[in-house]
């Protein structure tokens, strides 16, 4: 492979989503005194808002739709009583408080640190355009890229190929000196796949796929062995 170009995902790939919300979470019930445990919020949680980012990427539903709907279904499914205009009000300062924190998986700064001088590394994401320049910025992430492509700058979401199209013009690459690192199976391995561009799966829990198709990871670091 004659790899010239990286494209990483950002949440859940570089960007500790599940940890820096779950913080985000602790600190909005304590400001606005939602009382119900934390845990039982996020078992109920983390599945409904998995399944709102794909109707999102399939829009299906809208970027308000999202924010309102996954807190609604998951206060509801719990039978805890809760405003409407608070769920409007926690789904607006999650947005501003979520990337105040910023963990980062294991080994994200070393990989970047390797793959820097020898590569250009893009970030492709579906994620909300006004949080995820906040997160490369105070990550300390951000001057490691050349561009940051968001499914909202192109109007459609991965495993959309305009968005992957999109990508390759405006780094000036090409599927074939290219190569997508994700963690989501369908948006960023078989969109990537699909446009002709290499991919590395970014597995965290090591589950199992008889797809042979793409190099599978479990840790950042064994990207090396790759690039």
């Amino acid at each position: 492979m004659d790899i010239k170009h990286v494209f990483f995902d950002l949440d859940h790939t570089l960007w500790d989503f599940e940890k820096n919300s779950n913080l985000t979470f602790e600190k909005l019930f304590k400001t606005h005194n939602v009382e119900l445990n934390l845990q039982d919020f996020l078992t109920e949680y983390v599945p409904i808002n998995f399944q709102y980012w794909k109707l999102y990427r399939e829009e299906k539903v809208s970027k308000e739709d999202l924010r309102y709907g996954r807190l609604k279904e998951t206060f509801d499914n719990l039978n805890f009583s809760v405003t409407d205009d608070l769920i409007h009000l926690l789904s607006e300062e999650y947005i501003h408080v979520l990337p105040s924190n910023n963990h980062l998986f294991e080994g994200t700064i070393e990989l970047l640190e390797y793959l820097y001088p020898k590569y250009e590394l893009h970030i492709i994401t579906n994620g909300f355009e006004e949080v995820q320049n906040l997160k490369l910025e105070k990550s300390g992430i951000e001057k490691y890229f050349n561009s940051i492509i968001t499914s909202e700058s192109v109007g459609v979401k991965k495993p959309n190929p305009k968005v992957f199209k999109y990508a390759l013009d405006k780094a000036n690459a090409k599927a074939d000196n290219s190569i997508m690192i994700g963690d989501n199976l369908e948006a960023d391995i078989i969109g990537a796949i699909q446009c002709g561009i290499t991919s590395i799966h970014f597995n965290l829990e090591n589950l199992k796929y008889s797809d042979k198709k793409y190099i599978s990871v479990s840790h950042l670091l064994e990207i090396k062995q790759y690039l």
